[in-house]
């Protein structure tokens, strides 16, 4: 194999000069017309010349030789041809985009767990034929459709995808589009592992640490842990007994935001919540960061006295205490406590941040990059806040899709400190990519940021995703013909 590839290239080397000569001749020869000129000017730019395989090894030579790269892209005639989807279950459910265009390459995003397809499907005929490389524009017109919370999650994702065809044509990774990297790797914080016991625990979170190789935790400090002990909280029984965030109609307490429904913790409730921290923190020690979350809907003044509870214990932060609209209220918890304060995993565009930042209500920003507005836009978020003195730290939970536009943007933002990793037990979560220039995609509790491969870096396996398609909708990548047609008239001034 590697004689016959020797005597192909020593053949060819002599062919090519003499072919590259012709051409060159033909060019300044004043007699060739402009459009022959041009004609010979694109070949020659469009081609692989052999002349280039001199200067590599044997086996460089045939992996580029046989490489699927797209010799007819060519960004600035690039056109959006159709968006496509498909839903895995992860997180409940999260839907994965796919943008195609007239020259064979396309964008994956992803709609933000939780969250519909449609919010991205009804985005498409404002996008068909348009050129995915002008990324900041496309944007600009179709952000008026997203909103806070998983409503963004169209925007979010076709902006991902955008990013993901514009780094694929230009063959560039996403972060040197945002303007460069700050780190080679992005620390991640995963969450602690439920525990029966504390020698259970120990088990667990030795796994977490020393063979994950996790260098920052995060818990829940919930009131859902004093469930049945009696005396620990405050007009629970009016909301039918119910400790859960997460379900209920819009009469419950689920769907009560926290200054109303006049819960409290009392001081034996606090105690049992100090001391699930403490155990944590004999556990894990000190050097390490544990961040905390999703502790009910109370008011200010009880999530005061919960944060003045958990000051001695040094906890990285205390997250969404109350809904991200107070800022007013936020300011006065944050000047209260020694602990961090965060907030901004459903906050929408810069504009949405800009009240907390400017104000100083919170010590961290925490966007999810499928809510904020996709990878620039987070990054101007981040960059905000630095010019304020406030850091971010990055919210997310869904596929490696979402997860690597997070690692672009973390990469190229300097005030970054962690991105949550919310899939860390789920066996076949990293399968369903795989990297196109090899690396791994996690090692050791940080993300590696693709250093030269283009967009985001990876590519999807399609027999492991489809293996984990949700029962609801078992279509991959089907084409979406319904959605072509646009019916509105889109401005929002006259």
């Amino acid at each position: 194999m590697k004689s016959i590839l020797k005597q192909i290239i020593a053949t060819n080397k002599e062919v090519e000069k003499a072919e590259k000569l012709a051409v060159q001749t033909e060019i300044r020869n004043p007699a060739t017309k402009d459009s022959r000129r041009n004609f010979l000017r694109k070949s020659a730019v469009g081609g692989i010349a052999l002349g280039s395989f001199m200067s590599m090894s044997i086996e460089d030579t045939v992996a580029q030789a046989t490489s699927k790269v797209n010799r007819a892209s060519k960004p600035s005639e690039l056109k959006i041809t159709d968006i496509r989807y498909c839903v895995i279950q992860n997180v409940g459910r999260t839907p994965i985009i796919r943008i195609d265009t007239n020259q064979g390459i396309y964008g994956l995003g992803e709609v933000r767990d939780g969250a519909d397809e449609r919010y991205a499907l009804m985005l498409k005929s404002r996008l068909l034929g348009e050129n995915p490389c002008n990324v900041e524009m496309l944007f600009k017109t179709i952000k008026q459709f997203g909103m806070h919370g998983r409503q963004a999650g169209g925007v979010c994702g076709i902006e991902m995808a955008l990013w993901d065809l514009c780094g694929k044509a230009y063959n560039v990774p996403c972060w040197q589009l945002l303007g460069g990297r700050y780190r080679d790797k992005v620390r991640l914080y995963a969450d602690t592992p439920e525990f029966e016991s504390l020698d259970e625990f120990k088990q667990k979170i030795k796994f977490r640490t020393e063979t994950q190789g996790y260098t920052w935790l995060k818990m829940d400090i919930s009131i859902g842990m004093l469930k049945g002990k009696e005396g620990s909280v405050v007009n629970n029984k009016v909301w039918g007994g119910g400790f859960s965030q997460w379900s209920g109609d819009y009469n419950s307490y689920a769907n009560t935001k926290h200054p109303f429904t006049a819960i409290q913790i009392t001081p034996k409730g606090l105690d049992e919540m100090a001391k699930v921290v403490d155990d944590v923190r004999s556990i894990v020690g000190y050097e390490m960061p544990i961040s905390s979350d999703h502790y009910g809907h109370f008011d200010l003044n009880n999530a005061i006295r919960l944060g003045k509870a958990m000051d001695k214990y040094r906890l990285a932060w205390l997250e969404d205490m109350v809904p991200w609209q107070y800022t007013d209220q936020w300011k006065q918890i944050s000047e209260a406590l020694e602990t961090p304060t965060l907030t901004g995993e459903d906050i929408f565009l810069k504009e949405g941040f800009q009240p907390l930042i400017e104000a100083r209500a919170v010590d961290i920003i925490h966007p999810d990059l499928a809510s904020s507005g996709g990878l620039l836009e987070t990054k101007r978020i981040g960059d905000y806040a630095e010019d304020h003195g406030i850091a971010m730290a990055m919210h997310f939970a869904g596929s490696p899709v979402s997860f690597m536009a997070n690692v672009h943007c973390a990469a190229a933002t300097q005030n970054f400190l962690a991105l949550e990793h919310h899939s860390v037990d789920v066996p076949w979560w990293e399968s369903i990519v795989k990297t196109t220039d090899g690396r791994k995609l996690i090692e050791k509790g940080y993300a590696n940021v693709p250093l030269e491969a283009p967009g985001l870096g990876i590519e999807l396996v399609d027999e492991e995703v489809k293996k984990h398609l949700t029962p609801k909708d078992k279509s991959y990548f089907a084409p979406t013909d319904q959605w072509n047609d646009k019916r509105s008239h889109d401005r929002l001034w006259s």
